[in-house]
C-alpha cells in the first residue's frame, strides 16, 4: 500500500530536497509540500496523507501547533518532526502535541522512510540524539514521582525500564528470558495503566518516574 505524505519546511532547498529523497523511496507518494504551517495544515485537509513529515521552526504555524492541530482535526494523519536544531523544550511540545517520530535533517533514506512507516503504523521512532535530549527534558519538566508507576506489576516496571534503556520488545524477551509475545503484553498492560501511546511517551514516563536514567 502506497504511503502518502505531505512535508513542510520553510526553506525551499531542504524541502525541494525532500520531495525528490521521499519520491525515490518505493511505495511513498508526496501528496503536497508546504513552506509553512498554515499551509501544511490545508494540505493536510485537502489530501488527507497517512503522516506528515514537518520542521519545528517555520513561519505563521510552527512544527508544534501544526503537529497539534494535525492530531486534533485529523487523527488518522500521524506526525514525524525532522529539523536541524531544537530546543529541548520544543522537542517535548511537539511530543506532548502528539508528534509520533523525531529525526534530525542528516537522516539518512533508509532512517526517513522507517520513521515514515512505522508512524503510520502506529509506531514511534526517535533519533537516537534526540531521544536522550527528549528524556533529559521530561526528566527536568517534572519531578521523579514514584508513585506514577503504583498499579504497575514488577515486571512491567522491568518492561518499562528497559523500554526506556532502548531495548526492542525483541531484545527486552532475549533480557528477560520469555516469549516476545510476553513482552507484547506486557507493553501492552503497562501503557493501558500509565495511559501511554507510544514508546516515546514510554521513556518520558519512565523518567519523570525515576525509574531510568
Amino acid at each position: 500500500m502506497t504511503l502518502r505524505v505531505v512535508l513542510a519546511d520553510d526553506q525551499a532547498v531542504v524541502r525541494e530536497g525532500l520531495v525528490t529523497l521521499l519520491g525515490l523511496l518505493p511505495g511513498v507518494e508526496v501528496v503536497g509540500a508546504a513552506a509553512d504551517g498554515l499551509t501544511a495544515l490545508e494540505l493536510v485537509a485537502e489530501h488527507h496523507p497517512d503522516v506528515v513529515l514537518v520542521d519545528l521552526r517555520m513561519p505563521r504555524c510552527d512544527g508544534v501547533e501544526t503537529t497539534e492541530r494535525i492530531r486534533a482535526g485529523h487523527p488518522g494523519t500521524e506526525v514525524v518532526v525532522l529539523t536541524t536544531y531544537a530546543d529541548d523544550e520544543s522537542l517535548l511540545a511537539a511530543l506532548r502535541a502528539g508528534a509520533r517520530g523525531f529525526l534530525t535533517k542528516d537522516a539518512d533514506a533508509e532512517s526517513i522512510a522507517r520513521a515514515l512507516r512505522s508512524a503510520a503504523a502506529g509506531q514511534s521512532t526517535v533519533d537516537g540524539e534526540l531521544q536522550r535530549r527528549l528524556v533529559e527534558a521530561a526528566a527536568r519538566s517534572t519531578p521523579p514521582r514514584v508513585k506514577e508507576v503504583e498499579g504497575l506489576t514488577a515486571r512491567e516496571i522491568e518492561v518499562l525500564r528497559l523500554i526506556a534503556a532502548g531495548l526492542s520488545n525483541t531484545e527486552i524477551a532475549r533480557t528477560l528470558v520469555v516469549s516476545e509475545a510476553t513482552v507484547k503484553t506486557h507493553v501492552n498492560h503497562l501503557f493501558a495503566k500509565a495511559g501511554l501511546r507510544d514508546r516515546a511517551q514510554a521513556v518520558a514516563f519512565a523518567y519523570r518516574a525515576g525509574i531510568a536514567g
